[in-house]
């Protein structure tokens, strides 16, 4: 276990554009980008992207695994996910994964088998948990302000025009539920906890229902008391948005689950709102998570934690197929 978060050093896997929103927070946090590795060294990508970042060590995934560093970040594909952080923690590194975590709910649980049997740390990163906004509705709920929650509203979509990126393909882990959808279904976790029972309406790419990506979603699920509804696509201009109703107030978002907001954050709660500074939850991330690997505080997000998210996609996925 390291033992101090001064001088550790990291690897990346994969030259992916997230990759570059970890590099600085990496740097800001204490850390040094030792090595990346990627398909093909002898790329011009690859070595543009390791030269641009001042990145000493350009290798394989293999070379990443045997390197003498303390954590990786897995910006792969999906489908690469359990694989290389598999073998990364197996080496003794602690991982951090890219969203979403794992292709199902039986690779989320060998995640965490890896974890415990290695003692390296592993960790799903939803960099906009770290967010100080994040913290504020949690409080808000948890003080009553809004009586007892009623309905949950959470919607994230984009329009994803390139027709290379890998997030078409669903044997790469692509879909608007495993890019977008996992966020708000994971913060209505966060707040709400497991769902009773849990549905999906899913609008499919391919030619015939239920084949190709899931390129629109609309879950419903049922916590008793409240209903909470989530909605993600690929093929849509709306923004992010958080809506929470409860007997006593309602408590609206725009862009909630912002990892790095440049711009500052607008909460609006009743007639009150809240405003919150640019912040860097990718940098807030990896600084704790330096931390736990340190032993200076426990790890916020346990295995675990991935393992329901990943048998909640199962089922609502599952469902949407059920329903083509």
């Amino acid at each position: 276990m390291t033992n101090s978060t001064s001088g550790l050093r990291w690897g990346l896997f994969g030259a992916a554009r997230i990759a570059r929103a970890l590099i600085p927070a990496i740097r800001a946090s204490g850390g040094a980008v030792d090595i990346v590795g990627v398909r093909d060294p002898a790329s011009d990508h690859a070595r543009e992207f390791a030269r641009t970042w001042e990145i000493p060590h350009l290798g394989t995934y293999q070379d990443v695994v045997d390197a003498g560093i303390d954590f990786v970040y897995n910006a792969l594909p999906g489908s690469l996910h359990l694989p290389w952080s598999k073998a990364a923690m197996q080496a003794g590194k602690h991982a951090l994964t890219e969203k979403t975590l794992a292709m199902n709910a039986l690779e989320a649980a060998e995640f965490a088998r890896v974890s415990q049997a290695s003692g390296s740390l592993s960790l799903e990163a939803f960099a906009y948990r770290f967010q100080p906004h994040i913290a504020r509705i949690r409080e808000i709920v948890a003080s009553g302000e809004l009586g007892e929650l009623r309905l949950y509203q959470g919607q994230f979509g984009f329009t994803l025009s390139n027709p290379d990126d890998f997030r078409w393909h669903p044997e790469l882990g692509g879909g608007s539920m495993f890019d977008v959808g996992c966020y708000p279904l994971n913060l209505m976790r966060l707040l709400l906890g497991e769902p009773q029972s849990a549905s999906a309406r899913v609008r499919w790419s391919g030619e015939h229902p239920g084949t190709g990506i899931d390129l629109g979603v609309s879950a419903v699920m049922d916590y008793g008391s409240a209903l909470a509804s989530v909605s993600a696509a690929f093929d849509w201009s709306g923004r992010p948005h958080l809506s929470l109703i409860g007997t006593a107030g309602q408590l609206d978002m725009a862009d909630p689950f912002a990892s790095n907001n440049r711009s500052p954050l607008t909460l609006r709660v009743g007639e009150r709102t809240e405003t919150f500074a640019p912040s860097d939850g990718y940098a807030q991330m990896v600084a704790h998570f330096q931390r736990a690997a340190s032993a200076q505080e426990a790890l916020r997000f346990l295995p675990d934690d991935a393992v329901k998210q990943a048998e909640l996609i199962d089922a609502l996925l599952a469902s949407g197929r059920q329903e083509a």
